[in-house]
């Protein structure tokens, strides 16, 4: 399979809208293993990666937490604990940057494997995190999307800061 680049704030596939995968054939497979081999790719190991990240709008994304992989197709998450906590999440499509987001603790996961099998979870914590940051990406959203205005205003002036450092050192 093949490293793909990560695509980086930007980048307009990062704002669109993924679209369901209607057929899970050697392309979809093909996508996945793609998206294993490149979640390392960014300035550091990434937890989840979703298919906009390499470029591609399809609703797929990957987890790589406590030392499993799962791939997830057409991903549907649904709140169930109204309680949420706040918690520091970074990006690999947003290198460098950190900040606080509030999500909610526990989400039901219903989505199809590689094989085209149904699944249905349960996560809380950390695997809820992360299943909402990466599905966000399919609809287009991004994690500074989930804070108030004045943190995604400092946000992107620290994102634009860093970017001219990075041309400066090119």
């Amino acid at each position: 399979m093949a490293l793909k680049k990560i695509r980086v704030l930007g980048d307009p596939v990062l704002r669109e809208k993924s679209s369901p995968v209607k057929k899970i054939d050697e392309n979809i497979q093909s996508l996945i293993k793609d998206m294993q081999d490149s979640i390392h790719a960014g300035y550091q190991p990434g937890v989840g990666l979703a298919a906009p990240q390499i470029g591609v709008s399809k609703r797929v994304i990957v987890v790589n937490y406590d030392g499993t992989f799962e791939a997830y197709i057409n991903p549907e998450l649904e709140i169930l604990e109204s309680s949420s906590q706040m918690q520091e999440e970074g990006c690999l499509s947003l290198p460098n940057l950190r900040t606080e987001v509030n999500r909610p603790k526990k989400v039901l996961l219903k989505a199809l494997k590689m094989d085209g099998s149904k699944i249905e979870m349960e996560a809380e914590e950390m695997m809820a995190r992360i299943l909402q940051h990466e599905v966000d990406h399919l609809d287009g959203l991004l994690f500074i999307d989930r804070v108030d205005k004045k943190t995604k205003r400092q946000l992107m002036l620290e994102y634009s800061q860093l970017e001219s450092e990075e041309d400066l050192r090119k």
